[in-house]
C-alpha cells in the first residue's frame, strides 16, 4: 500500500490562520469529490473556525482520562477503519495524554500515513525540533512539544501561512485568537512585535531552505548543469596561500551587494594527496569565512579548474572569486594557469580575478629533490668512475660490436640513474655518447660519423638514456612524496583520533606533539593584550615566519607548555609557527624537514582551536551562574506579577466589601468575608515566605539554628497550620523516635510543603500518611558521626498519580509544576525550597515510589548527638 502524503500549514505563531487554512483546504477538496473527514480540530472557541466545521464529517474523539479529568484525543483506529482519502488533524506537535498509545500526535499521524491516508495538519515554527534553541533565545520559552524536522521533510508539502506582526496583534486585541482575559498578558509577553518579527523570519528562512533543497534535488535528478540564477551564491577559491584573507573579504563584499546572498569558500585538494596547502593558513581562512556567515568546503580533484567549476555548478553558484596567480612570468608564459583556464570554461558563472600583494611572488617552494644527498653523490661518483672503467674494459676486447657496446653503456646509464637520479644519468648519457663516438664508431679517435646507421644508433642511445633517467627519477620522486604523505597521514590520523577521543586539552595536545617528534619542549605563546603598541600582525617578506619585532619578553605569556624548559618568546626556540596574530607555537628540538613543518602547523592550528574551546567553556562557566540568577529573577517577577495576584485580589475584595457603607452585611456574610480575607492573607504570607527563603538559599545567606527537635511536636502543628482541607493526614509516627538536629521553624515549613503537595494530588477521600523510622549510616566517608551516624527518615506517603522516574529531578527545580498548566496552584517553589532547606539542615529529600501506586517523599535528617549540649547556629549553610 502506498504511503499517504502529509501537507503541513506552517505559521510563525498561534493565530495566523493555520487551522482556518487547513479547513478551507478540506472544504475545497470535498467540493472536488474527495472523501475528507475531520480527525481532530481545536477551535479554541473561534466562531469562524466553528462555521467552517459545520457540515463536515468528524471522527469521534477517543476519551482519555488523566488525574480525574477526561480529554479528547485523536482516535487513530477509528480513522484507519473509516479509510477516508484525506483526514484533517490539527496541532501536529501536540503531546497526548499520558498512557496513550503514542506520546505525540505526530506519531499518530505517522500511523495514518502508513495506512495510505493523506493527512493535512498545522504546525507553528517554534515546534520544529531544529529551531527549539533559537526560539528559546528569542522568546525565553522552552518548547517541550517538538516535531522532528524529518517528519515534515520526508513526504511533506509545507505551505507557509504568513501574517504581519501588526496584523496578528490586531487580531489578538479584537479577541479573535485568545479569550479576552488572556489578551493583555499575551501581547505583553510572547506576542511582542520583536518576538513575532523574529519568529516570522525563522519561518520564512526555514521554508526558503526547504525550497532550496527541493530545487537542488530537482536539478540533481534531471541533471541540470546550467546555473539557475535564483539566488546569488558567491564561491571563493582558497589555495591556502597568504592571499586567502584578501580574497575572502573581497568575496564577502561582493555577496553583501545582493540581499540574502550566500558566501561559500572551497579548497581543492589534489587526488594523489601529494600537494598540500598550509593547514594553519587554511584554518585561519576557514574561521574568517565562518565569522562572515559563510560556509567552508573541501573537494578532491585532479584538475583544479574543473573541480572549481564542478563545485560551482553543483551549488548553483553565480559568481566565482579567484586570486591572480602567484607564479612568475616564465611560468605564466609556459602555462595558462588555474585562473585563465577557469575563466575560459566558466560558462554562465561570472569569474572575478582579484589582484593582491602576493601577485607574481612565486617564492621559494619546498625542495623538489627526489633523492637524498648521499644518493646523488653516489650517482655522480658512478658516472665519473664507471664510464672510464667500462670504456677501458671494452677496449681490451677486439671483437666487441657497436650494438653490444651501446647496450653496455645504456646499462651503465641506468645504474647511474638508479643511484643518483636524473641529472647524473643525463650527464652520463652525454659523456657516453662522446666516448662511443671517439673510441667505438668509425672513424676512430674522431667525432665524425660516416655511416648513418651508427649516427642513428648513437642518437637513439642518448634519447633512451635520457627517457630512462627521467622515468627512474620520477618514480623515485613519487615514492619519496608518497612515503612523506603516508607519514603525514599517519600522524594526522593519530591527531584526529586523539581529538575525537576528547583528549584535546592543551597540555595533553602539546605533550602528544612532543612525544611524536621527540622534541625537547613545545610551548604555546600568546601576545599580551597590552604588549605592543605598534602593528599586531605578522610582518616580514614572503616566506618568513612573520615574527619581526615580536621578540620582546614582556609582550608574550605562556598559555601551555609540554616537556623541558619552555620558550618565553618567539625567536629563542628552534622553530616558531605563527598560528594567528596573537598565537605562536614555539618548538625546541629537531623537526624532519618540510613534512614535519606541515604536521607541526596542523598541530598548531588544533592547539589554537583547543584554546578557544577551553576559554569558551570557562566563559560559559562564568556566565552560567549569571544566567541562572537572571532566570530566577525573571521567574520571581513572573510569580509576583501573576501567582500572587489571586490572594491579593481576594483579600482586597473582602476588605473593600467589609468597608462598604451602602451594604448591610449579615453576621454570616461578614464572617465569610473575614474568613476569605484571612485565608487569602495566609496563602499570600506562605508564598512570600517561600520566595524570600528561596532567594536566601540561592544567595547562601539563609540563617538557621540546629537544635534537638521532637517530630511528635512538629507534625500536629503542620496539620493545624494547613487547616480543615487537610484533615486527611494520618500521623503514624512511632513513640520512641529520638530527637533530630533541625531548625523547628524550617522543618515545619518543609513538612507543610510536602504534606500540602501530597494532599493536593491524592484522590478524594484517600488519606495521606506521615511516618518515620530510625536508620544508621557512616556519613559517607567511612567514619561514624555522633551516636553511630543515626538518622531519622520521615516519609510523606500519598496515593496520587506519582511521578515518572525520568522526571523526578525536575520537580525540585524552582518554578516547575509537573503537569500543571493553569498557573493557579502556586508558584512551583514548594519542593525546590523543601530540598534546599533539608540540605541546609544537613539532610536529604528524595522521591520514591509508593508500593501500589503513588509518591513517597523521604526526608532524612540526622539524630541530634547526645554530646552536643547547646543549639548550634549556622550562619551560612
Amino acid at each position: 500500500m502506498a504511503r499517504g502524503r502529509l501537507r503541513v500549514y506552517l505559521g510563525a505563531a498561534p493565530g495566523v490562520g493555520k487551522t482556518f487554512a487547513m479547513l478551507a483546504e478540506g472544504r475545497r477538496r470535498a467540493e472536488r469529490g474527495t472523501d475528507v473527514v475531520v480527525g481532530l480540530v481545536e477551535t479554541h472557541g473561534r466562531e469562524r473556525v466553528e462555521r467552517l466545521l459545520e457540515g463536515m464529517e468528524t471522527v469521534p474523539r477517543l476519551a482519555a482520562e488523566h488525574r480525574g479529568a477526561v480529554f479528547g484525543e485523536l482516535d487513530v483506529d477509528a480513522v484507519v477503519a473509516r479509510r477516508p482519502e484525506v483526514v484533517l488533524v490539527d496541532e501536529l506537535a501536540h503531546t497526548n495524554v499520558p498512557g496513550s498509545r503514542n506520546a505525540k500526535r505526530w506519531q499518530d499521524v505517522e500511523e495514518i500515513l502508513e495506512a495510505g491516508i493523506d493527512v493535512v495538519s498545522t504546525l507553528n515554527v517554534q515546534h520544529l525540533e531544529s529551531l527549539g534553541d533559537a526560539v528559546e533565545k528569542i522568546t525565553g520559552v522552552v518548547q517541550r512539544e517538538t516535531v522532528p524536522d524529518e517528519v515534515v521533510r520526508r513526504d511533506g508539502q509545507v505551505e507557509l501561512v504568513d501574517m504581519a506582526p501588526e496584523a496578528l496583534r490586531r487580531r489578538m486585541a479584537h479577541g479573535n485568537v485568545y479569550a479576552p482575559e488572556r489578551v493583555d498578558a499575551a501581547l505583553s509577553k510572547y506576542f511582542r512585535p520583536g518576538n513575532l518579527t523574529a519568529l516570522r523570519e525563522l519561518a520564512l528562512l526555514w521554508v526558503a531552505g526547504e525550497v532550496g533543497d527541493s530545487l537542488g534535488h530537482y536539478r540533481s535528478e534531471h541533471r541540470v548543469a546550467r546555473v539557475w540564477e535564483t539566488r546569488e551564491r558567491v564561491v571563493v577559491a582558497l589555495a591556502g596561500g597568504p592571499e586567502g584573507e584578501t580574497l575572502v573579504r573581497r568575496a564577502a563584499r561582493i555577496a553583501a551587494r545582493s540581499p540574502r546572498a550566500d558566501l561559500l569558500a572551497v579548497h581543492v585538494t589534489m587526488a594523489d594527496g601529494l600537494a598540500n596547502a598550509d593547514p594553519a593558513r587554511l584554518a585561519r581562512q576557514r574561521a574568517l569565512v565562518e565569522s562572515l556567515g559563510g560556509g567552508y568546503h573541501q573537494v578532491v580533484g585532479d584538475d583544479v579548474s574543473r573541480a572549481l567549476l564542478d563545485f560551482s555548478r553543483r551549488v548553483n553558484a553565480t559568481q566565482l572569486v579567484l586570486g591572480v596567480s602567484r607564479r612568475g612570468w616564465l611560468a605564466r608564459v609556459l602555462s595558462r594557469g588555474v585562473g585563465v583556464t577557469t575563466a575560459a570554461y566558466s560558462g554562465t558563472v561570472d569569474v572575478h580575478m582579484i589582484t593582491h600583494e602576493e601577485t607574481g611572488r612565486s617564492g621559494r617552494g619546498p625542495s623538489r629533490a627526489a633523492l637524498t644527498r648521499s644518493r646523488r653523490l653516489a650517482g655522480w661518483g658512478t658516472a665519473l668512475l664507471g664510464l672510464p672503467l667500462l670504456t677501458a674494459a671494452l677496449l681490451g676486447f677486439d671483437h666487441a660490436t657497436l650494438p653490444s657496446v651501446i647496450l653496455l653503456f645504456l646499462l651503465m646509464v641506468v645504474c647511474v640513474a638508479l643511484a643518483g637520479g636524473m641529472w647524473p644519468a643525463i650527464t652520463a648519457a652525454v659523456a657516453g655518447f662522446a666516448l662511443l663516438n671517439w673510441y667505438f664508431t668509425p672513424p676512430f679517435h674522431s667525432l665524425a660519423v660516416t655511416r648513418p646507421e651508427n649516427l642513428l644508433a648513437l642518437v637513439v642511445y642518448v634519447l633512451v638514456a635520457i627517457m630512462v633517467s627521467a622515468v627512474v627519477d620520477l618514480a623515485a620522486r613519487r615514492a619519496r612524496e608518497a612515503a612523506l604523505a603516508g607519514a603525514e597521514a599517519e600522524v594526522l590520523a593519530t591527531l584526529a583520533g586523539y581529538v575525537l577521543r576528547g583528549e584535546a586539552a592543551l597540555p595533553s595536545l602539546l605533550s602528544r606533539l612532543r612525544e611524536i617528534f621527540g622534541l625537547a619542549s613545545v610551548t604555546l605563546l600568546e601576545r599580551r593584550p597590552d604588549g605592543l603598541s605598534g602593528s599586531r600582525g605578522p610582518s616580514g617578506p614572503p616566506g618568513s615566519d612573520g615574527l619581526d619585532g615580536l621578540d620582546g619578553l614582556d609582550c608574550w605569556r605562556i598559555v601551555a607548555t609540554g616537556g623541558g624548559e619552555p620558550s618565553t618568546r618567539p625567536g629563542v626556540a628552534d622553530t616558531d609557527v605563527v598560528v594567528d596574530d596573537d598565537l605562536v607555537l614555539a618548538v625546541r628540538g629537531w623537526l624532519p624537514g618540510t613534512s614535519g613543518r606541515r604536521v607541526l602547523e596542523a598541530f598548531a592550528a588544533e592547539a589554537a582551536v583547543a584554546l578557544r574551546h577551553q576559554r569558551l567553556a570557562e566563559q560559559a562557566g562564568r556566565l552560567r551562574p549569571l544566567a541562572e540568577a537572571d532566570r530566577m529573577r525573571t521567574a520571581l517577577l513572573a510569580a509576583v506579577s501573576h501567582d500572587l495576584r489571586t490572594p491579593l485580589a481576594s483579600a482586597r475584595a473582602a476588605v473593600e466589601g467589609l468597608r462598604a457603607t451602602d451594604v448591610d452585611w449579615s453576621p454570616e456574610d461578614r464572617a465569610e468575608l473575614l474568613a476569605t480575607a484571612d485565608e487569602s492573607l495566609v496563602k499570600l504570607d506562605r508564598l512570600v515566605a517561600n520566595l524570600l527563603d528561596m532567594s536566601r538559599l540561592q544567595a547562601g545567606v539563609l540563617g538557621l539554628t540546629l537544635q534537638p527537635t521532637a517530630l511528635e511536636d512538629i507534625v500536629p502543628r503542620v496539620v493545624d497550620e494547613l487547616g480543615p482541607p487537610y484533615d486527611r493526614v494520618l500521623n503514624r509516627l512511632p513513640e520512641d523516635l529520638p530527637e533530630i538536629a533541625a531548625d523547628p521553624a524550617l522543618l515545619e515549613r518543609v513538612l507543610v510543603n510536602l504534606v500540602s503537595n501530597a494532599v493536593r494530588y491524592s484522590p478524594p477521600g484517600v488519606a495521606v500518611l506521615v511516618g518515620a523510622s530510625v536508620g544508621v549510616s557512616d556519613g559517607g566517608d567511612g567514619s561514624d558521626e555522633g551516636d553511630g551516624g543515626e538518622h531519622v527518615e520521615i516519609r510523606v506517603v500519598d496515593r496520587g498519580p506519582g511521578i515518572p522516574e525520568e522526571s523526578r529531578d525536575r520537580v525540585f527545580m524552582p518554578f516547575q509544576r509537573l503537569g500543571d498548566r493553569d498557573n493557579a496552584t502556586g508558584v512551583g517553589l514548594g519542593l525546590a525550597l523543601s530540598r534546599g532547606l533539608a540540605e541546609a539542615m544537613g539532610g536529604t529529600l528524595v522521591p520514591d515510589e509508593t508500593p501500589g501506586g503513588g509518591l513517597t517523599m523521604v526526608l532524612t535528617l540526622p539524630v541530634f548527638p547526645r554530646h552536643r549540649a547547646a543549639p548550634v547556629p549556622v550562619e551560612d549553610p
